[in-house]
């Protein structure tokens, strides 16, 4: 589906591209109008979230886009939540720019800040609410690059916790590592059943991450965590409104792979911020 929508994105802007688009309302505005001429479209929100100079292109500015919508589906009807990058200059509005020069994509080097509303008590893993630092960290516990840089990130930095407020999100990536949907399930479950330490050794559970089978998973979780979650555990009201929480807040922020970092606010390309920081 979120594929779908971006076929539609570039599809409006080759049938519209001179529709001009001077402000945020303009902008809004010019995407309703295109996205509604889709029938499979029933209901649609866009509400421009954040607005951006660039200034390395002279009179273009960044709009960075929140798209509630309902779409109609072989399956029955879906509701979507996307955030997308567009690029306006006044009388061109664009997906993406590229930097003819470098071949950089202007649209990968933005994101979102991250607001004080997405530090919530429930993700903070580590440090103290206050501290001097705050890092927000979006991963998937199967993800080979995430299961050596997570856990190493996190054992540097849990060591100063007037330094770092280390917060954690889960988000797995379910067409690379289906057992990681599962596996982040069963972590938020021991978490509510008050054990501690749970995101580390998340990092440790040995489980092919292709595995579907929950029996499987769940075995292999409890065999490292010391703990007796099951199948029923995963779908609680606490578990779902947990996950929810942390995948609404990746699809706000434009998280799209994994690890994803925030150092104070701001999206740290580097994942090393935190090791140079006073």
């Amino acid at each position: 589906m979120l594929l779908m929508l971006k076929l539609l994105a570039t599809t409006l802007l080759l049938s519209s591209l001179l529709q001009a688009a001077t402000s945020s309302k303009d902008v809004e505005n010019f995407l309703k109008k295109s996205y509604e001429a889709n029938p499979n479209i029933l209901k649609l929100k866009i509400k421009v979230k954040q607005t951006i100079v660039l200034e390395k292109v002279k009179g273009w500015n960044a709009y960075i886009v929140n798209i509630n919508a309902t779409v109609k589906g072989e399956k029955g009807n879906r509701d979507i939540k996307q955030s997308m990058v567009w690029f306006s200059n006044g009388d061109t509005i664009s997906p993406d720019l590229i930097d003819m020069k470098t071949g950089i994509s202007f649209k990968e080097s933005l994101s979102p800040s991250f607001e004080a509303k997405y530090y919530k008590k429930e993700n903070l893993i580590y440090g103290n609410a206050n501290a001097k630092h705050r890092v927000a960290i979006f991963s998937d516990p199967l993800c080979p690059f995430c299961r050596n840089y997570v856990p190493e990130a996190i054992n540097a930095m849990k060591k100063s916790p007037e330094k770092f407020a280390i917060y954690y999100y889960h988000f797995p990536l379910p067409t690379l590592h289906p057992a990681g949907v599962e596996l982040v399930r069963a972590a938020v479950a021991a978490e509510l059943k008050g054990k501690k330490d749970v995101v580390l050794k998340l990092y440790t559970v040995k489980v092919d991450a292709k595995e579907r089978d929950v029996k499987k998973i769940l075995a292999a979780f409890n065999k490292t965590m010391n703990t007796n979650i099951t199948p029923a555990d995963l779908t609680s009201k606490a578990v779902n409104e947990h996950i929810k929480n942390d995948m609404d807040i990746a699809t706000a922020l434009m998280v799209s792979g994994t690890p994803t970092v925030f150092f104070d606010d701001k999206l740290d390309k580097t994942k090393r911020k935190y090791e140079k920081a006073q």
